[in-house]
């Protein structure tokens, strides 16, 4: 822990990043880390306190269950993460905020020492999060601001089980873990549509092998029934995002392109709500997505986690379902330059990883 505020010491006082909002920043995600570092309790320690409630005893059991098959069957990092829980006091981790311009698709993106460029910027207060969305939309841009339930600091510490982890079920749990391990496991600097794909093919892949695992044929059903619907959307917001190129890159005036945006997004609503009756049976998990202001923002915010996973779970197969070798060739893939690593994966007919011990 001391390591680690010594190290965000070190980033505010960085050559380029001394401004006044610059240390703000930093300040607030020390502060909120810290806060949440010094309140973990040992998940061990909980499974055995005979005064641990029986409900949290048992999702504290199931998560170190599958803790411990990340590390034994996924090949993912044996250390200290997700052996600590904390209670977090609200539905949030932290709030992202996304923003791309009125007419392109493109994110607006923000650097930072050791972590890179990413698309959005983190924070533990939602009051703050909405505060800068409103000063970009000020400037002009579409903004997107979203609740976090997980966060990795990619190993810097020893990253906890946080109790908006355990909202939902298993499932969705092992999916965390597994996700936010995979970063540690593989992190490439200025590439977040690559770092979240990969992790999104490990997620994937984790939780069918888990849920295999465990015997749970129904959860592995609900899974993959879950899994088709995602796609399904997903294809949705493809289209909808082709269209939207078509129409920014035109020589319509902004009026014309102001409208043509507004009648794609009613579009994208229109034929989702059609997907949702007929072919989903009124399935209604993604309503709160589309009922919500939908933007440019919020549209390239689902691309970046999204649009390469096909890829990444080819290569998987490839790979012929083997964790080293797979993180071996996306590491492999991790050195070449952005635009070749992108062209790479796109055309991967091997797996590049060569089998490890």
């Amino acid at each position: 822990m001391r390591a680690f505020v010594r190290w965000v010491g070190m980033i505010i006082l960085t050559p380029g990043v001394t401004s006044c909002t610059s240390i703000s920043y930093y300040a607030q995600s020390l502060q909120g880390h810290v806060q949440i570092m010094t309140a973990r309790q040992d998940v061990g320690k909980l499974i055995d306190d005979p005064s641990t409630p029986q409900i949290l005893r048992a999702r504290m059991a199931s998560a170190n269950a599958i803790r411990q098959f990340a590390t034994d069957e996924l090949a993912l990092p044996d250390n200290n993460s997700y052996r600590s829980y904390v209670d977090v006091g609200r539905n949030s981790v932290t709030w992202a905020v996304f923003a791309a311009p009125e007419f392109s698709l493109t994110p607006r993106t923000w650097c930072f020492p050791v972590f890179g460029c990413v698309p959005y910027r983190g924070y533990f207060s939602e009051k703050s999060a909405t505060e800068t969305a409103a000063e970009l939309q000020r400037q002009g841009l579409d903004v997107y601001v979203t609740g976090i339930t997980a966060y990795s600091t990619l190993g810097w510490s020893s990253d906890p089980l946080l109790s908006t982890m355990l909202t939902q079920d298993e499932t969705y749990l092992a999916g965390l873990v597994f996700h936010e391990l995979a970063h540690q496991r593989v992190y490439v600097h200025d590439d977040s549509a690559f770092n979240e794909a990969f992790a999104v093919a490990v997620e994937t892949t984790g939780v069918r092998k888990w849920l295999r695992a465990i015997g749970d044929t129904a959860g592995l059903r609900r899974y993959e029934a879950d899994r088709r619907r995602r796609a399904e959307f997903l294809a949705l917001v493809s289209q909808t995002r082709d269209e939207l190129r078509h129409v920014y890159d035109g020589n319509g005036t902004s009026e014309q392109k102001r409208a043509a945006k507004k009648a794609a997004i009613e579009r994208l609503r229109t034929r989702y709500r059609q997907m949702r009756d007929r072919r989903w049976d009124g399935y209604r998990g993604y309503d709160a997505w589309f009922d919500a202001p939908i933007n440019n923002a919020k549209l390239a915010a689902t691309s970046v986690y999204s649009d390469r996973v096909p890829a990444f779970l080819r290569l998987f197969d490839l790979c012929s379902g083997d964790y080293p070798r797979f993180f071996a060739s996306v590491q492999r893939l991790g050195a070449l330059d952005k635009a070749r690593r992108a062209e790479a994966l796109a055309g991967a007919d091997a797996c590049y990883g060569a089998t490890q011990s």
